[in-house]
């Protein structure tokens, strides 16, 4: 376990940077977006993979890691949305921005290590295709209980969905990571 604690930090490490670079370009004009939007962009990259996988070919030339980095950025945004509500303008400063990523990150940092206790590390047994299958089905979820207005009857709610799709990507990449250091 500390092995993928390890791992995790790094890919967290990953996205945080890229994060708080892009909150220097471009400010906090996500804050904008309300949730459906921000599902939409985690789907697009999610279907990329998935036809990339599926096709067995890339025609664009952007590094598949990325995609799973923008799912982890996206749900984290998507997370802070939840929390904090739509702005009707972009209304963070980068360092309190990189704050609430922090603070989602380590939830979801927290739940992975409570699930992988359970789970045994089911995770390293898994297919790549299976991870990205995974966030496509939670992005569907995720589409069927905004349409029903947030509202569910027995399942759980948005942020637990978005929080899985964080730890699916996180344990992409660090699978990404470790074919890339075998070969």
């Amino acid at each position: 376990m500390s092995n993928t604690l390890q791992q995790y930090n790094k890919v967290l490490e990953l996205c945080n940077n890229l994060f708080e670079k892009k909150m220097h370009d471009y400010g906090a004009a996500w804050r904008v977006l309300r949730l459906p939007s921000l599902t939409d962009q985690i789907f697009i990259k999610a279907q990329r993979l998935r036809s990339i996988e599926d096709k067995g070919k890339q025609l664009v030339d952007d590094a598949l890691d990325g995609e799973y980095i923008g799912i982890i950025n996206y749900s984290l945004m998507a997370l802070i949305q939840l929390e904090m509500g739509v702005a009707e303008q972009p209304d963070l400063s980068p360092e309190k921005a990189l704050e609430k990523y922090r603070q989602q990150a380590q939830m979801a940092k927290d739940l992975m290590l409570r699930k992988n206790h359970d789970y045994g590390e089911a995770w390293r047994e898994m297919r790549l295709s299976s991870l990205t299958d995974l966030i496509l089905q939670k992005l569907l979820r995720i589409k069927q209980i905004e349409d029903n207005a947030g509202k569910t009857l027995a399942s759980e709610g948005l942020d637990a969905n978005y929080f899985d799709m964080v730890n699916y990507a996180a344990f992409a990449l660090i699978k990404m990571n470790e074919a890339k250091e075998e070969a």
